[in-house]
């Protein structure tokens, strides 16, 4: 899931965050600074625990920011003051634990790195809190639930709601998430370019209209410069174009949530935790989709650092209305210890609930649907519903690449390939952090 480093980023997107030096409590960064952002949560989850560190710098001319992952970091956590146990990179700026390491309740973890030009890092210890189980997961829709900011304008969602008895024997403090999953349709996207299965031959052209492929496995877009290359070869359109390609297999699109939502248990210590809402699903289409409601368990220290950030970022009105500030979180330089980075490291255990959201209390249009359609292509070719999910993450309706023959006055492709029997192609469903070709646990077919 999400760390509150994510929810950072996001805010400086939005909010186009000044950037100065930093304070325990508050950090306010200055644009000529780079911010350092850490990710990362462990849990008592069999799932992989990753540590993940990016670098974010606000562009002097435009003011946009961008990240950049931290390659080469030596990352370790200490558990229990005692035994130390090191990360691997499995991506750029990811540091992954051992496969069999789970976190456990009552245990203590530290967080400790090294960046390659040998500044090190500490985390204070984070000692994982138990947590109560969800008992029960209802979702209703509601036209109204988002805000008008969120999606142009739009508003319809699904409102998910929690039952849990909280414990009376302790102060506990919980913190909700949630991922969505839908199936998706379309697997890649090309810009200037076409799709292409295998290797196109350099310098092997047929008849000055296609560039030729080989057997070679390429699996990727080919994007040739602009004009012709050489005598014999084809001219490339100097205009701009994208299109798209549906997927060669079944794959599904992960969606994540990014509002932050905590809860602290001072007056209902005890007592039942009744129709909590922890998640605003969009309509994003007519078709059902998978929710993971993960409850979580949070420290003292932590529940306050969410708690800050989430007045910060979610009760503001508009760009009009005063930033939120970089938090500074638990993560400091050894030997400036006044010196932090964004984001928190922590501990908790987890409840973790797979809910069927099957949409079937839905009325009006989805979010997917609100886009202009193409009456010149019509509908994409995999229906209304990839489409309406292609819309909703795109804010854009699908382009297919023109299929052979090109005769008489049908439409060419930008680019053409030979052979061409097999255009458009599909492409893999490629396993990220967005989209997987492995059929969730939990979904119903």
């Amino acid at each position: 899931m999400r760390s509150v480093a994510s929810y950072v980023f996001m805010s400086l997107l939005v909010f186009i965050l000044p950037i100065a030096c930093i304070d325990p409590e508050e950090t306010t960064l200055s644009t000529s600074k780079t911010i350092l952002l850490v990710e990362g949560t462990l849990t008592d989850l069999a799932e992989p625990q990753i540590i993940k560190l990016s670098q974010a710098q606000a562009d002097r001319l435009t003011g946009q920011f961008m990240t950049v992952p931290v390659t080469k970091a030596s990352v370790d956590i200490m558990v229990d003051s005692a035994q130390l146990i090191s990360c691997h990179e499995t991506l750029d700026g990811s540091y992954q634990l051992p496969g069999d390491f789970r976190g456990q309740v009552g245990h203590a973890y530290q967080l400790r790195f090294t960046l390659p030009n040998g500044t090190r890092y500490v985390s204070t210890q984070q000692v994982m809190p138990s947590v109560a189980p969800i008992d029960r997961i209802t979702a209703r829709f509601n036209p109204a639930s988002l805000s008008v900011q969120q999606l142009n304008g739009y508003t319809a969602a699904h409102d998910i709601f929690i039952d849990s008895q909280d414990p009376g024997s302790e102060r506990n403090y919980y913190r909700w998430e949630w991922k969505l999953w839908e199936r998706q349709y379309w697997c890649h996207s090309c810009r200037q370019g076409v799709y292409s299965k295998y290797k196109v031959l350099p310098t092997v052209y047929r008849a000055r209209d296609y560039f030729v492929t080989g057997t070679e496995l390429y699996e990727d877009c080919f994007t040739p410069p602009a004009g012709k290359a050489g005598e014999e070869a084809p001219e490339v359109p100097k205009e701009d174009w994208i299109y798209d390609y549906g997927c060669q297999t079944p794959c599904w699109q992960l969606i994540y949530g990014y509002d932050i939502v905590v809860f602290d248990d001072q007056f209902t210590n005890g007592r039942p935790i009744i129709q909590q809402r922890v998640a605003q699903i969009p309509f994003y289409d007519t078709g059902p989709g998978l929710v993971d409601v993960r409850q979580s368990s949070l420290t003292a220290d932590a529940y306050r650092y969410y708690k800050l950030f989430q007045e910060q970022t979610q009760h503001t009105g508009g760009l009009a209305d005063t930033p939120p500030s970089a938090l500074g979180g638990n993560v400091y330089q050894v030997d400036h210890p006044q010196i932090r980075a964004v984001g928190y490291f922590s501990a908790s255990a987890i409840s973790l609930v797979h809910y069927w959201l099957d949409r079937k209390d839905t009325k009006g249009v989805s979010y997917g649907a609100t886009g202009p359609v193409d009456t010149l292509r019509g509908n994409g070719s995999y229906g209304s519903v990839s489409d309406g999910l292609f819309y909703a993450l795109n804010a854009r309706q699908p382009t297919l690449e023109p299929s052979p023959p090109y005769l008489g006055e049908r439409q060419k492709a930008k680019v053409r390939l030979w052979p061409n029997t097999d255009r458009p192609p599909l492409a893999p469903c490629l396993q990220s952090d967005r989209q997987t070709p492995f059929k969730p646990e939990g979904w119903k077919d």
